[in-house]
């Protein structure tokens, strides 16, 4: 996959259409759809659910950091936006499995590329901060 450079006339034009479509850019679409998505705990959810459907408690287990109440919230907004599916099941008590839609999946399939990113150059960015701090400190 190669790199796309943008030029700065070339993304001032994409902006100005963009406000013309969809107003000011608090309107803008890929803010609206990616903000659930660059929550804390989202991209950790879906990269667990990409794998198979799982139950509320195994969820809890794999992400031991994460609140009862965060994950309840998280995987809520995940269901508000069609990335996931809840599936209540009639047991005593009744269990529920969350897993990826269609949409979903999709989604995660571009997520993944960032997050493989990620991983691949996490040691550059870190790098880059230190060095930028170290410099700003010096100055």
């Amino acid at each position: 996959m190669g790199t796309t450079k943008v030029s700065a006339s070339a993304l001032k034009t994409r902006l100005d259409e963009a406000r013309s479509k969809f107003g000011p850019l608090t309107n803008c679409p890929v803010r609206d759809v990616v903000d659930v998505i660059s929550g804390r705990w989202s991209s950790l959810l879906m990269l667990a659910l990409a794998e198979h459907p799982y139950r509320f408690g195994e969820l809890r287990r794999l992400v031991p950091d994460i609140s009862q109440r965060m994950l309840t919230q998280t995987l809520h907004e995940l269901q508000r936006d069609g990335y996931v599916n809840r599936e209540v099941f009639p047991t005593k008590p009744p269990g529920v499995e969350y897993s990826l839609t269609e949409l979903g999946r999709s989604m995660f399939e571009a997520l993944n590329v960032l997050i493989q990113w990620a991983d691949e150059n996490h040691a550059a960015v870190t790098a880059a901060r230190l060095h930028f701090d170290s410099v700003k400190e010096s100055a």
